[in-house]
């Protein structure tokens, strides 16, 4: 019983600190540095989650890719490439590879494709100052764990939830703890005390041998000193009849 408790303490304390893990990684991605453009950067690296199947299947919808800050003149075509554009009206980022490159005057402009949109290109042409970053690696579904913690209930569900009942965990811990301190506490005291007693008695049991043993010697001496007087008496007796008895017979 013991033993399957101790394996259950350990299982809890193991899936914790996963959560534990999990959450301070999702908590180092969410505030790492970002530009002025508000893109992530891990250490030179950018971390997304895909939103399309526009560049399936070299990557796809829930994957999370990797993209690396690089230099845009090593930049040749055939790359992918992540950077800011337009789509439907607003500010996005996106990752697509570059179908070509056209440089003039000391400037380059790229024209962007996803391998799986047929064929057309990206409406947008880009510029350097556009561009995030290379594409250099993929995990894939990550993506989609990561859109689902950065969303509300994943975030309680995940985060806060696990972290809630680890503190909880950690306060009943904390009390079982103070509880089996206090009852070693006690059970060291009791035994103290009881030593105590015993060295107690034991210091005090030669002197009420000696106060015994006087207590019989005075008793002692008592009762001689009472046959003492009880002789005397009957001595006494003796001669004052042995006198009456001569007394009697002059007469």
């Amino acid at each position: 019983m013991k033993v399957l408790k101790k394996a259950g303490t350990v299982v809890v304390s193991v899936l914790l600190w996963v959560v534990i893990l999990v959450a301070a990684l999702y908590a180092f991605t969410t505030m790492a540095t970002r530009d002025n453009q508000n893109v992530a950067d891990l250490f030179g690296y950018t971390p997304m989650a895909v939103q399309s199947d526009s560049m399936a299947p070299t990557f796809e919808k829930g994957d999370l890719i990797l993209i690396k800050k690089c230099d845009t003149s090593t930049l040749k075509e055939g790359d992918i490439i992540c950077f800011h554009t337009i789509i439907n009206n607003e500010y996005a980022l996106n990752t697509h590879r570059i179908q070509s490159i056209v440089e003039q005057g000391g400037a380059r402009s790229y024209t962007t494709l996803g391998d799986n949109n047929n064929g057309i290109a990206d409406t947008h042409v880009i510029s350097d100052g556009d561009i995030v970053g290379k594409y250099v690696g993929k995990v894939q579904k990550l993506g989609t764990v990561m859109d689902f913690l950065s969303g509300s209930t994943g975030f309680l569900l995940v985060i806060v939830l696990p972290m809630l009942l680890f503190f909880i965990y950690q306060i009943y811990h904390l009390i079982m703890i103070s509880i089996r301190l206090k009852k070693a506490i006690a059970v060291e005291t009791a035994r103290e005390q009881e030593l105590e007693r015993q060295k107690v008695a034991a210091g005090s049991q030669p002197q009420q041998d000696a106060e015994a043993a006087k207590a019989a010697l005075e008793e002692a001496r008592r009762l001689r000193e009472e046959a003492e007087a009880i002789r005397a008496k009957a001595e006494e007796e003796l001669a004052r009849a042995k006198k009456e008895n001569g007394e009697d017979k002059q007469a």
